[in-house]
């Protein structure tokens, strides 16, 4: 279908609850860009959910009691999960939580500026600050209007 899985997360509470979140691959030509033309659509998260569904329960993947199945994109303040990512979204503005602090803080937010050997750049009030990706915590893309 051209897509790719680009997270998984399993709650277990009152309910189950499996939520896959499905991404369009960077086009070639231009690799921030999400998809050809378009991320992913509506139709695209029923096709998945539709062929998914019937895998898991033939194959009896979630034993157990009864779960909810939910297929969801990855949306415009998505997460940055893979050292890829910080390369694909260079230039737009993100939100980047550390584990331990660079230059005395633990937040910034800037322009994604690039990643090279284990190495997340940002610029932030234009200056490059240089953070390690195994020191990320946490980061997603800023929705800007």
């Amino acid at each position: 279908m051209g897509l790719e899985i680009f997270d998984v997360e399993w709650k277990v509470g009152k309910q189950r609850l499996l939520r896959v979140y499905i991404d369009r691959p960077p086009d070639a030509a231009n690799p921030g860009y999400l998809g050809n033309g378009a991320g992913v659509s509506h139709s695209d998260c029923q096709s998945v959910s539709e062929q998914l569904s019937v895998i898991l329960d033939v194959e009896d993947l979630v034993p157990g009691p009864s779960y909810t199945l939910e297929i969801s994109s990855p949306g415009l303040d998505r997460k940055l999960i893979r050292p890829g990512d910080y390369q694909r979204f260079t230039g737009r503005l993100a939100n980047i939580w550390l584990n331990e602090p660079v230059e005395n803080q633990k937040y910034f937010q800037g322009r994604l500026a690039g990643y090279a050997d284990g190495i997340v750049k940002l610029t932030v009030r234009d200056r490059e600050v240089a953070v390690p990706y195994a020191g990320i915590r946490k980061a997603n893309l800023v929705v800007e209007l």
